[in-house]
């Protein structure tokens, strides 16, 4: 079974891009931002499935594994100086399938086990708190802009405390890391989409992998920290 440590360093590492929402657009460029990204975010959640299920019969290799991670984590700072241009679309897809890829083998090691309702209860939980998180923002329009500093100091804690991790074997220690990882998770999904709706992210390709990064982190810890207590951790 994959280390659990190697699965906090999954969730904690992919960063989600941040930004102001100082500029102010008209509400028919905000729709329309808001539209290509979920457009986009489907799409690559799509993709990113597909080839997750590719790899889902393939063993746990923890160099593959850190390799489609590496280059993942890689893609989502170039993306940054490309997103205006085609290649940002073609980066994005990267970015999501290599994820895909570190997803497969550990889903397919969990279904192995017998745990099926536990990830699905997992993809569930994801898919509702993402809705739900969302829902909120674009019903109330209430600016989440001052997450901003929250999420910077959570990244900083969360990483710092992965790095523990690796000299410290405990499983509390462990569920703690992934609990805190679904708060910032969930606060980055409050912070982007709000961005959106108030002008502060007019670039549909940066919100829709921002978006992902969240997803990705949510259903990852999720999954462990259900596995945990079912006992098959």
């Amino acid at each position: 079974m994959q280390n659990r440590r190697v699965q906090n360093a999954n969730m904690s590492a992919v960063a989600n891009p941040m930004s102001g929402h100082a500029t102010q657009v008209d509400s028919a460029t905000a729709a329309n931002v808001l539209k290509n990204t979920y457009w986009l975010l489907g799409l690559t959640l799509a993709f990113s499935a597909f080839t997750a299920y590719l790899s889902m019969g393939m063993a746990f290799n923890p160099i593959m594994h850190f390799g489609a991670f590496i280059g993942a984590l890689v893609i989502s700072f170039v993306i940054h100086k490309v997103a205006n241009s085609v290649w940002g679309l073609v980066l994005a897809f990267a970015f999501t399938g290599l994820l895909g890829l570190t997803i497969g083998p550990i889903v397919g090691a969990y279904l192995s086990m017998g745990a099926a309702e536990t990830v699905t209860t997992a993809l569930g939980l994801t898919a509702f708190a993402f809705f739900g998180l969302s829902g909120f923002v674009l019903t109330t329009k209430k600016d989440f802009s001052f997450l901003s500093s929250f999420l910077v100091v959570g990244f900083c804690v969360i990483v710092g405390a992965v790095v523990l991790s690796f000299f410290i074997e405990s499983s509390g220690f462990a569920l703690a890391i992934s609990g805190a990882i679904v708060l910032f998770a969930s606060a980055a999904i409050l912070y982007e989409t709000s961005a959106i709706v108030h002008g502060g992210q007019t670039n549909y390709i940066l919100a829709a992998v921002s978006l992902y990064a969240s997803i990705y982190n949510l259903f990852m810890s999720l999954l462990h920290i259900l596995m945990a207590f079912a006992g098959d951790e």
